[in-house]
């Protein structure tokens, strides 16, 4: 275990609260903060409960004072830039010295903004976007991917190994978030073919549990394949990241690849088939849920 910190965490949604508490069960102190204060105080009776030293503060700024260590996991660009650059922003509140952690998948323009703002009042900043969902921050297991300078990831690697399992040091400033936007456009083409996959096994009339393990074993084994196939084959679509939120981490690697004069024709096509999914209804279905676009042609 590290040292115990007094640490900020700002923004306890579905990765957010269990990452915070993954922290406060490591030993640290730890003042959250969340735009919906219900959410703020579920979490902090849940982890009082727990015996853990944890509060709550009403807006970032206040949360963030006098802090070793401030984290955020919000949204999107605009909240990240109101919660750490706003009026009320952490940043203002910062002290000298302190180390700051981005979890949100965001632009790496705005992860470079925060960095050099961060670097005027000698803080530190890594941009660290993670991946593995829910369960992944429920268990403590997430992978995650950082930019920023060497200095900042020494002081940061001890911290994030709470919530954790792989933590790679990828370049400076933005390139974590650079490198997030490729993990979602790799999970976007895999999960297109598994969608296929499963959809073309339904209708061949095949045993399903067979099929996944005559293949899982070999080349076109995945993540996904592994733990989402029987749940795609039963329809079932409530495992945590949400279509809303992938469509907005798809709409960052596309508009990153136009400014760098680079075509993803595949992540753009299952942009719009994720596009006809909420048209249905499943805006906040998980990925697996991109099945949806294919029609269910019923079982041989």
């Amino acid at each position: 275990m590290t040292n115990p910190l007094r640490i900020a965490f700002l923004g306890l949604g579905v990765m957010g609260a269990p990452m915070a508490g993954h922290l406060a069960r490591a030993g640290h102190k730890v003042t959250a903060y969340n735009r919906t204060a219900s959410s703020a105080a579920s979490w902090l009776d849940l982890c009082r409960g727990d015996g853990f030293d944890v509060t709550t503060a009403p807006t970032p700024s206040e949360a963030a004072a006098g802090q070793d260590v401030v984290i955020t996991c919000v949204g999107n660009d605009d909240d990240l830039a109101q919660v750490v650059l706003g009026d009320r922003g952490a940043l203002q509140s910062m002290p000298e010295g302190a180390l700051y952690i981005d979890h949100t998948t965001v632009s790496p323009s705005i992860a470079q903004v925060i960095a050099d703002r961060a670097a005027e009042r000698g803080v530190e900043a890594l941009d660290a976007p993670v991946s593995g969902g829910q369960a992944g921050a429920e268990n403590g297991r997430l992978a995650i991917m950082c930019g920023g300078s060497a200095g900042a990831m020494e002081r940061a690697r001890p911290v994030m190994q709470a919530y954790g399992a792989r933590i790679v040091h990828v370049g400076d400033a933005g390139a974590g978030q650079a490198t997030k936007a490729v993990n979602q456009i790799c999970i976007a083409g895999t999960l297109a073919g598994l969608s296929e996959g499963v959809r073309f096994a339904q209708a061949a009339g095949l045993d399903m549990d067979k099929v996944l393990e005559a293949i899982s074993g070999g080349a076109a084994q995945s993540w996904q394949m592994e733990n989402r196939w029987t749940s795609m084959d039963a329809g079932e679509f409530e495992f945590g990241f949400a279509i809303d939120w992938m469509r907005k981490d798809l709409a960052i690697a596309l508009a990153e690849g136009r400014a760098r004069g680079l075509s993803l024709p595949i992540t753009a096509l299952v942009d719009q088939f994720y596009a006809e999914v909420q048209a249905l209804g499943g805006a906040r279905q998980d990925t697996s849920a991109l099945i949806r676009h294919l029609p269910d042609q019923g079982r041989k």
